[in-house]
Order: C-alpha cells, then sequence, then structure tokens
C-alpha cells in the first residue's frame, strides 16, 4: 500500500500526465487503478489518438512534461511506428494508441478496468469491425 505522501505524488503525477494528454486532444483518456493487481507500478492511463502522428506527440509531450515536473521516465516504447506508444513513468504507465489497436488489444478489459462510456447506447466509436 502506499502512504499519504506517496498518494499524492502518485495523483501529482498522473495530473500532468492527463493533462499533457488533453493540450495534444487526446480522445478516450481513461486512468486504472493497478493497485493490488500488479508490484509493477499503481496506475495505468490509456487513451487514443486520430494518427500516428498525434499518438507520438501525445506520448512526447506526457514524457516532457513529467520530466519537467521532476518525475523519472523509465523507458519509453512505440514511438517508431506510432500505432501504440508506451510511457513508463515507473508508479504510471502510460499508453497511447491509435482507435483500432486500442480496440483490437482492449487493455481496458484486460486490467479488470470499466468501459468509457461515450454515446448513450452506442458502442466504442473506434470499434475496427464497423469499417
Amino acid at each position: 500500500m502506499l502512504n499519504e505522501q506517496e498518494l499524492q505524488e502518485l495523483q501529482k503525477m498522473v495530473d500532468i500526465a492527463v493533462n499533457a494528454l488533453e493540450d495534444v486532444k487526446a480522445k478516450d483518456i481513461i486512468v486504472l487503478d493497478t493497485v493490488g493487481k500488479t508490484s509493477l507500478f499503481s496506475r495505468m492511463i490509456i487513451a487514443s489518438g486520430d494518427s500516428t502522428r498525434q499518438v507520438k506527440a501525445l506520448a512526447n509531450n506526457v514524457s516532457v512534461d513529467l520530466k519537467e515536473a521532476g518525475f523519472t521516465i523509465l523507458s519509453s516504447e512505440g514511438q517508431d511506428s506510432g500505432e501504440w506508444a508506451l510511457v513508463d513513468a515507473d508508479d504510471l504507465v502510460v499508453h497511447v494508441m491509435l482507435p483500432a489497436v486500442r480496440d483490437f488489444y482492449d487493455i481496458e478489459a484486460l486490467w479488470g478496468g470499466e468501459k468509457p462510456s461515450f454515446h448513450a447506447g452506442a458502442n466504442k466509436p473506434w470499434h475496427a469491425a464497423d469499417n
């Protein structure tokens, strides 16, 4: 379990990452609490970008903003292709994906997260099988 100071630092980290994603117009941002599911990290953020260029920009913006705030980035993956980029900031892992990739891997379900609600009564707007 995290103590109060660690929780505050983690929340600051999450807030910075979410703001960085919102600054570059990420879509469908969700934050998952992974405490008790893994000892590797405590929070996971999943977001979508509309193009490979945007996915790369989103991941880069998260890395830059977290570094500027004094947090350590352990690694970044996927910026080459831009279909799925990951930023590992120790207690926080950020996944940024193209909608079709996000739909295919459905990591929200793997980690037991709730599906984000989109349009009342509608499925995910990026469902790849609809094309």
